[in-house]
């Protein structure tokens, strides 16, 4: 029996050794994974043409009831693909989206909205940096959908740079309301805007939805952030152009989403190029949906920021590769990850290679105390990986590192890393195990001279 207990505990021990212990997946098979997650919807077969419905591309006539008809037609087939020929549509009012549907806008095609904002009336169920609220409907409107395209060569026009942009400097009110509201956690029905608010619409927003493709048009004069992707998954953005410098112009904001791809796209845009959110303060941990598995590659960065994450993140953000990307034009700062202790929430697993910039202010800066506010509750910043990055110029300063003193910035890595020029090389506070490997700033010392 002694015996036959020895073998037993033996052959335990052989087994339980053997076990080789779990090692974390290299980058590249995480970004490998991610990749797999994503995949473009089907474009629907059922072709509709828009000017079968009444719409005249002659810039004059209202044809919102031309694309009502036609999503209508489409939702009765069970999906469609509504092509609009070259012309240009005046679409007074928002397009509402219905699943299975692609909207196909041929070269030559512009949708130009119209600027009465009584027109995106009734408010819809939308989201405010970082706030859940009723707002004027986003002039092109996805709310848990599946399966939605918009691709083509044509331009999306939101003609707003005399109209809802200047809403800007007499938003302050309702802006800080909305706060208010997100902090004391009024019920969501209580947060009705749009009449009397000066809140601007987002331009297009795909919320709840998945399977989502926009590919290849143009986006300009927006009223406010260009594409919010809100609480979706499984979302394709690649071959967009961007021309908008309205106020607050933002190219693509994920926000509390996931498997999300930006690829081939040329911002040109006056605020940050891709803004990765995940909600404000007391909602965003209380909501506590990450915004995670983003990649974003082979891109032309052009305009305020390049990559941000953050200022509202207080969910988290995760699992974000930034590769292969290199600039249009100037950037304020390259990449930019910000946040303050009214936030909470961690930014980790960040990963950044094989990008260029041309002259920026900063070229990476990360802030725990962004606008030098906030209390209580610090963010979590670690495990951000800088490899190959290079830059030409950085009028301020080439790496900024700001914690804050009860949670310190940690665990940064930078790695052939070239900044040609730069008035203030590195800048650390509340900053540990910080990394450098090959990391040149300004002009690089050889070998060292010696007494003559």
């Amino acid at each position: 029996m002694k015996k036959y207990l020895f073998f037993l505990f033996v052959s335990f021990c052989v087994v339980s050794c053997s076990r080789s212990p779990r090692t974390e997946p290299s980058p590249k098979e995480k970004l490998e994974s991610i990749l797999k997650n994503i995949v473009p919807p089907q474009i629907p077969k059922n072709i509709i043409m828009l000017t079968e419905y009444g719409a005249v591309g002659d810039s004059l006539t209202n044809c919102k009831p031309a694309f009502d008809k036609a999503i209508q037609a489409c939702s009765e087939q069970k999906g469609g693909r509504i092509v609009v020929p070259a012309g240009i549509y005046l679409i007074n009012g928002p397009i509402h989206l219905t699943s299975n549907l692609c909207i196909e806008l041929q070269k030559g095609a512009r949708l130009i909205f119209g600027t009465n904002p009584s027109d995106y009336l009734p408010a819809v169920l939308t989201s405010w940096e970082g706030t859940f609220l009723y707002n004027y409907s986003p002039f092109i409107y996805g709310y848990q959908l599946e399966n939605v395209s918009i691709i083509g060569e044509g331009v999306i026009d939101g003609n707003a740079k005399h109209s809802f942009s200047p809403w800007a400097g007499n938003q302050k009110e309702s802006q800080l309301l909305s706060r208010k509201m997100n902090r004391e956690n009024t019920p969501l029905k209580d947060r009705i805007f749009g009449k009397g608010h000066f809140l601007r619409p987002h331009f297009i927003q795909f919320f709840e939805c998945k399977n989502v493709l926009i590919e290849g048009v143009t986006i300009t004069n927006s009223p406010f952030w260009c594409v919010h992707i809100l609480k979706s998954e499984n979302v394709t953005a690649r071959k967009v152009k961007f021309d908008a410098y309205n106020k607050n112009n933002d190219g693509f904001d994920p926000e509390y989403s996931k498997n999300v791809l930006i690829e081939d796209i040329d911002f040109n845009n006056a605020d940050d190029n891709v803004a990765i959110k995940a909600g404000r303060d007391y909602e965003g941990r209380r909501t506590g949906i990450t915004s995670e598995n983003i990649v974003i590659r082979n891109c032309r960065f052009k305009g305020l920021h390049g990559l941000v994450i953050g200022s509202e993140m207080s969910a988290g953000v995760q699992n974000v590769f930034v590769e292969n990307c290199t600039f249009g034009g100037y950037c304020k700062r390259g990449i930019y990850l910000k946040s303050n202790p009214d936030r909470g929430g961690f930014i980790r697993d960040i990963y950044v290679s094989n990008v260029t910039f041309g002259e920026v202010e900063d070229c990476f800066f990360i802030t725990s105390y962004y606008h030098g506010e906030g209390q209580g509750f610090e963010t979590d910043i670690s495990n951000v990986f800088v490899d190959h990055v290079k830059c030409r110029r950085a009028t301020n300063a080439g790496v900024v590192i700001q914690g804050y003193p009860s949670k310190k910035v940690r665990d940064i890595h930078f790695s052939n890393v070239t900044i040609d020029s730069a008035a203030t090389g590195i800048s650390l506070s509340n900053a540990e195990k910080i990394v450098f490997n090959d990391v040149i700033i300004g002009q690089e010392v050889k070998v060292p001279s010696h007494a003559k």
